[in-house]
């Protein structure tokens, strides 16, 4: 069974760990670390099936032998607690053969970290055949175009401005300077010391104490370094590892598949198992116990147990929900559903025939509306022509003159005209100018874009439907070998209440709050119609009928007697 396992660590001298130690004992090698004078021989280990140096384009060549490479590593790191590399332990599939784990993990290595930047030192380890696993070991500091180590931190000064407080680099202050920025140093003010802008200490005459400006404790992190050292990174991380694992399971056809998350986020109950390790396997091949191995044993049996217990709750939810009342409430349950749908359906299509009789004739008013403003500007264009020329004539051009004035006068009563017309058309979208007018463009625009919502959630009511008629049929299925008669009694039992609960889905979802009885009833037609529930349909309308006979009945049995005992 294909098990995943990528533990991280970091190696860090704080811990009394060195990097040259590390890639030895996963080398299997001798490596001599420069820095403390330590040799580190790990020849004599076995188990070692696969070794190799991965680097980055811009990493320098001589770094492939890992005694080099490890050794510039501790030369970079300066303090006693240094972090100095990175370490993935990484399960290999048992289902794949030695030959399929060597491109496995070098497909992962150069996509994953040396495609970063990083230099990856990375061994295979297989003692017993049953525990094969891969060491890669990694650089934490990123490196220059020209193959120079980067820093980790960058000095980051608190500098200050009108009271405001914040974080520039050496090269981020030279421009900020020009803004009017200042670093902040110590002076003594009393007998306290407080950090103070040059300009706003001077101004008091106060002494400087050092020359050492305010900084943030830890400096500014390399984004690069941010990156890698991110939560964020370390899932993508693990989820890039299950999936190449998955990838070279599938291209060998082996069934068995990997997943990174944890039980709580794949919704698995059981508990996982913790890594027993090599000692405790060994003191169990010696017959002895292992408290480790003891608490796995334990988580296995408890799993077991969930197991059967879930299998138990299956058997009973399944005789639970075949029984009858249940058949009969889950069939009243999508009998409600489709009606809350059907009625949406209807409400839709009225809502969508009302906007569509607007968009017809307010897009021919308008059309009209728009035929009579150009009609009034040429009319006017032509009356100012003439009225020009007739400005013009002279008072002796009597003939020319009488006829100009009567064809103003005609121009004059049919731009009249058109202005009442204008404002007939205004009327209808009541509308009082021309500034109003120009709103009903947008307005037919609303509606049409409102046709289109509309047209939207009449297919999203359609599927609904569609797939309450297809929980409908499954249901139907389930009963086949019910009492058909008591399915019936139950389901119409229930039915009062199922409509009323289904006027008031329909009633919350309404802005107005009031519910079209037309519409309602005949939402119920339909759905009875697609559920061929009719003759159903017709027992509890009888039904209905009868228990209103009855109830009259007694009202005037008790009301008759009544009036034998007064009198």
């Amino acid at each position: 069974m294909a098990i995943y396992h990528l533990e991280a660590k970091i190696v860090t001298r704080g811990e009394g760990r060195s990097a040259c130690a590390a890639s030895a004992y996963m080398s299997c090698s001798q490596i001599y670390n420069d820095y403390d004078g330590i040799q580190h021989d790990y020849t004599k280990k076995r188990g070692l099936v696969w070794q190799n140096v991965f680097l980055p384009p811009i990493a320098p060549a001589e770094w492939k032998d890992r005694e080099v490479l490890w050794n510039a590593v501790e030369a970079a790191e300066k303090t006693k607690d240094s972090r100095l590399a990175r370490e993935f332990i990484a399960s290999l599939p048992v289902e794949l053969s030695r030959e399929e784990w060597i491109p496995l993990l070098t497909d992962f290595v150069q996509t994953n970290f040396a495609a970063m930047g990083m230099c990856a030192d990375v061994a295979v380890h297989d003692t017993d055949g049953h525990n094969p696993h891969a060491h890669i070991l990694l650089t934490v500091r990123p490196l220059t175009e020209d193959g120079k180590w980067q820093s980790k931190t960058e000095k980051e000064y608190l500098c200050v401005r009108n009271g405001e407080e914040r974080g520039f680099t050496a090269k981020e202050f030279k421009e900020a300077q020009a803004e009017g920025w200042e670093k902040q140093y110590p002076y003594k003010v009393g007998k306290k010391k407080v950090y103070m802008a040059p300009s706003a200490a001077e101004a008091q005459g106060l002494e400087r104490t050092s020359k050492n400006p305010k900084s943030t404790r830890y400096g500014r992190q390399n984004p690069i370094s941010e990156k890698w050292n991110s939560e964020e990174q370390l899932i993508t991380w693990r989820a890039a590892w299950a999936n190449a694992v998955n990838r070279a399971l599938e291209q060998s056809r082996c069934p068995e598949r990997v997943d990174h998350r944890s039980h709580a986020a794949r919704g698995i109950d059981e508990q996982p198992t913790i890594t027993e390790g090599a000692a405790a396997r060994a003191m169990e091949k010696k017959g002895l116990v292992s408290d480790r191995c003891e608490l796995n044993r334990q988580i296995k049996a408890d799993n077991a147990l969930l197991r059967e217990l879930k299998v138990l709750v299956a058997k009973l939810t399944a005789a639970v929900q075949k029984s009858v009342s249940a058949i009969a409430h889950a069939m009243e349950k999508v009998r409600q559903n489709i009606i809350v749908f059907q009625y949406g359906l209807l409400f839709v299509q009225g809502k969508r025939k009302d906007a569509n009789e607007y968009v017809e004739q307010a897009t021919v008013k308008y059309g009209e509306y728009k035929n009579i403003r150009n009609r009034i500007r040429s009319t006017l264009d032509r009356r100012k022509k003439l009225q020009k020329e007739l400005d013009g004539l002279s008072v002796l051009s009597i003939g020319r003159r009488k006829e100009l004035k009567a064809k103003i006068v005609a121009l004059t009563e049919e731009i009249r005209e058109l202005k009442n017309d204008e404002k007939t058309v205004m009327g209808v979208f009541d509308k009082k100018d021309t500034v109003g007018m120009k709103e009903v463009a947008g307005e037919i625009s609303k509606a049409e874009a409102r046709i289109a919502e509309l047209n939207a959630q009449e297919v999203d009511f359609s599927n609904g439907i569609s797939c309450e008629i297809v929980k409908y049929g499954e249901l139907k299925e389930q009963s086949a070998d019910l009492d058909q008669d008591k399915l019936s009694d139950a389901r119409l039992a229930l039915r009062p209440q199922m409509e009323l609960s289904a006027r008031s889905r329909i009633q919350s979802n309404l802005s107005s709050g009031k519910i079209s009885f037309r519409d309602y009833e005949g939402s119920i037609r339909n759905t009875d119609t697609l559920l061929r529930d009719k003759d159903m349909s017709q027992r509890h309308v009888e039904q209905t009928r009868r228990k209103n006979q009855e109830t009259t009945y007694e009202i005037q049995m008790r009301k008759s007697h009544s009036y034998g005992q007064d009198r």
